[in-house]
């Protein structure tokens, strides 16, 4: 079987501030095959990489992302670290990412708005639009919890996927995504057992997981034969993504003479 692909969640936490340029540079050298983050919407149209709306709790700025404008206020912002403290990491945009990541990578962009359906959808038709102006399109695909931005990206012809944290009703999810024109979901690993992908599979949905930090469970979740995995730590997963892979793959028969020795 073909191994799931790994995507470096926020860049790969363990390399630096979450979606910062430092993480960046060390997740392109690694064996992740793409990046994923996060994307908020400013007050004025920019769209930038962040996993909290609510802009103080991993930014010295203040605020919610969609009152507050990139102008003076985030340009000028630092990212903290997973301790709460500041660093010389400033804020990424949409834009920076597509001219700093290597084109070989792929890239996830998980739609963040905090209980505003119509912001998140908003988003996600501002992404998509920004994608396919920079001719990113075949390379990315947008993420939410919220049904509405999957829906919105896909109905521009962006790839999507529903990130799901409960296994209620299967098939209706394979109804509602067929009807909206998404491809895939993102199920969280501890939902995850073979008739639930089963079901998934066979009704022609792609499926991954996250985040997948330990090689244990990384392991398990590759045997279910996902499309893509999502971690902080690409290096230590792909070890155990790929030992997984291998006690998989069919072994070649052995030969008749082979037996008889």
């Amino acid at each position: 079987m073909a191994p799931p692909l790994l995507y470096a969640h926020r860049f790969g936490r363990d390399a630096g501030p979450d979606s910062s340029q430092q993480a960046l540079a060390q997740a392109v050298l690694g064996p992740a095959d793409g990046l994923e983050t996060d994307v908020c919407l400013t007050a004025d149209g920019q769209l930038v990489l962040l996993h909290d709306p609510l802009l103080g709790l991993s930014t010295t700025a203040r605020g919610w992302a969609h009152e507050t404008p990139w102008a003076g206020a985030l340009a000028d912002a630092r990212l903290r670290d997973r301790h709460g403290e500041p660093t010389d990491q400033r804020v990424l945009r949409v834009d920076d990412l597509l001219d700093l990541a290597p084109e070989h990578l792929r890239l996830q962009f998980d739609v963040k708005a905090h209980g505003d359906p119509a912001l998140a959808a908003r988003t996600a038709e501002l992404l998509s639009a920004r994608i396919r102006d920079r001719r990113a399109g075949e390379r990315s695909e947008i993420l939410s919890f919220h049904a509405d931005a999957c829906a919105a990206a896909a109905a521009r012809g962006q790839s999507a996927r529903l990130i799901v944290w409960a296994d209620h009703d299967p098939h209706g999810l394979v109804r509602w995504a067929h009807g909206h024109g998404v491809a895939g979901v993102c199920i969280e690993h501890f939902l995850l057992h073979p008739a639930l992908v089963a079901t998934l599979r066979h009704g022609r949905l792609s499926v991954a997981t996250g985040t997948v930090n330990e090689p244990g469970l990384a392991r398990r979740v590759a045997a279910l034969q996902l499309d893509a995995i999502t971690t902080d730590a690409p290096s230590r997963i792909a070890a155990a993504v790929a030992e997984a892979t291998d006690a998989a793959a069919p072994q070649p028969a052995r030969s008749t003479a082979m037996m008889r020795a």
